[in-house]
């Protein structure tokens, strides 16, 4: 068996719009850079992985060892689409889609989401909110539509019941937190800061509270 790893990045001065008012163009392309750094660092490293491929316009940021495949365009879940044939066609058995911009992800918790979702042959990773996906493990790879965007999860298990697969949820701290809003990014402050320090001292922190409307129920086009 083959288990490939499945991204889609845009070029990374694209990335993270939701987050201008709180950092500069500079900044949030380094911050794309920081993350997708750390979730391929964390796929290097994860036992259950045998091969990486990303799916985007910029070849440029895909560094040695990791396959670049074509974004035909159209948007996160056409990529990923596109994405699948191709791995599909040079061998893949197994695929684990993930987004790029999971920044405490390990490669234990790579390989412990792997091997768990493995004899449902279909497992889900939420976002810390319960309404987003940030990961999908299918083995077969294909036979299974991809919902990302707002409200994904949900739809994400409608798609599954809807196909009568098996599935199966895993609930990972490093699959849990991804980077979209201001608010996640205060999430991370203090102790968990990790790679994301280096960002925190350019915003206000008094500016974010934990009202509810400041956590954006879903993860929309860009993830979720």
């Amino acid at each position: 068996m083959s288990c490939w790893a499945l991204l889609a990045l845009k070029p990374p001065h694209l990335g993270k719009t939701r987050l201008a008012g709180t950092l500069s163009g500079t900044q949030r392309t380094q911050l794309v850079r920081a993350m997708f750094e750390r979730v391929l660092d964390a796929l290097g490293a994860a036992g259950e992985i045998d091969r990486v491929a990303v799916v985007t316009p910029d070849p440029g940021i895909v560094p040695h060892g990791v396959i670049t495949l074509a974004d035909p365009g159209g948007g996160l879940n056409h990529a990923l689409d596109a994405g699948r044939r191709q791995a599909m066609a040079q061998g893949a058995d197994e695929i684990l889609i993930l987004h790029a911009d999971l920044p405490s992800l390990r490669a234990d918790e790579v390989d412990t989401f792997v091997r768990h979702s493995r004899p449902a042959g279909l497992g889900f990773a939420p976002d810390r909110h319960g309404s987003g996906t940030n990961a999908i493990f299918l083995s077969p790879p294909g036979g299974f539509g991809f919902h990302f965007g707002a409200a994904s999860f949900e739809r994400h298990l409608h798609e599954a019941r809807a196909r009568a697969r098996e599935h199966t949820v895993i609930t990972l701290p490093g699959f849990a937190v991804d980077i979209d809003e201001p608010a996640d990014l205060q999430h991370f402050s203090g102790p968990r800061a990790g790679l994301l320090e280096p960002f925190l001292p350019h915003w206000n922190m008094t500016r974010w509270t934990t009202r509810p409307q400041h956590f954006s129920p879903s993860h929309a086009a860009e993830h979720g």
